[in-house]
C-alpha cells in the first residue's frame, strides 16, 4: 500500500511540475482593424482560437481563419474565401518563447514586455512582435494584453491580392494593406 501511494504521489508531482498552461477562450479576445475609403475604420475579431504555454516558455497560438467575424456574414465569407483562402490555409499560428521573468512572476504582479515570435499565415512565416502587459493573476492564471496594436502587413503574408479582390467586389476606393492587431488572452493551469 505504501509503495502504491508513493508511486501515485510521484506521478501527481511530476504531472504538476510539467503542467501546461491552456488558453481560456471565454476570457480571451483577438481583434484586428481595417480601414476602407481612407476614413472608415472597422473592428473585427476571430470567434475561436486556442493556445498552449509550457512551463519552459514555449507559446503557440492557433487561429482558425474561418472564425473571422466582421459582423457582416457576406463579408465573413468573402474574407474566408478571397483573403485568407481558408480551403488552402485554414489557420494562422503564432509561436514564441517567453522569458522565465514572465513565467516566474509572483501572483498579483504585472510586467510590461515585448514578445517576439513568428507568425505563420497564408503559407508564409515572418517575425512579429507584440508590446504586452503580462499579469499573473494567481498561481494558476496568467493574463496578457497588448499595450499597443501591432501592424500586420498584407504584403508580408501574400495577402495583397486578396485585399485588392475584396476592394473590387465591394466597390471601394481603398482598403489599407496594414491591419492593427490587439488581443487580451488568459491562460490557466
Amino acid at each position: 500500500m505504501f509503495k502504491q501511494s508513493v508511486v501515485l504521489l510521484s506521478g501527481l508531482l511530476s504531472a504538476s511540475a510539467f503542467a501546461q498552461w491552456t488558453l481560456d477562450q471565454d476570457n480571451s479576445a483577438l481583434h484586428f482593424m481595417s480601414t476602407k475609403n481612407a476614413q472608415v475604420t472597422e473592428v473585427h475579431s476571430f470567434d475561436h482560437f486556442s493556445g498552449k504555454l509550457s512551463d519552459s516558455g514555449t507559446l503557440t497560438i492557433e487561429v482558425p481563419l474561418d472564425s473571422v467575424n466582421t459582423k457582416i456574414p457576406i463579408r465573413n465569407t468573402r474574407m474566408q474565401e478571397m483573403l485568407f483562402e481558408v480551403a488552402k490555409y485554414p489557420t494562422a499560428t503564432f509561436s514564441a518563447t517567453l522569458s522565465s521573468a514572465l513565467l516566474d512572476m509572483a501572483a498579483g504582479t504585472s510586467k510590461a514586455s515585448i514578445v517576439e515570435g513568428e507568425l505563420s499565415l497564408h503559407g508564409m512565416t515572418a517575425p512579429v512582435s507584440f508590446n504586452v502587459m503580462v499579469s499573473k493573476l494567481s498561481d494558476d492564471t496568467i493574463q496578457a494584453s497588448t499595450i499597443s496594436p501591432t501592424l500586420i502587413g498584407a504584403d508580408t503574408f501574400g495577402l495583397k491580392g486578396g485585399v485588392e479582390a475584396l476592394q473590387n467586389i465591394a466597390g471601394l476606393k481603398s482598403i489599407t494593406f496594414n491591419a492593427p492587431v490587439t488581443f487580451s488572452v488568459t491562460f490557466e493551469k
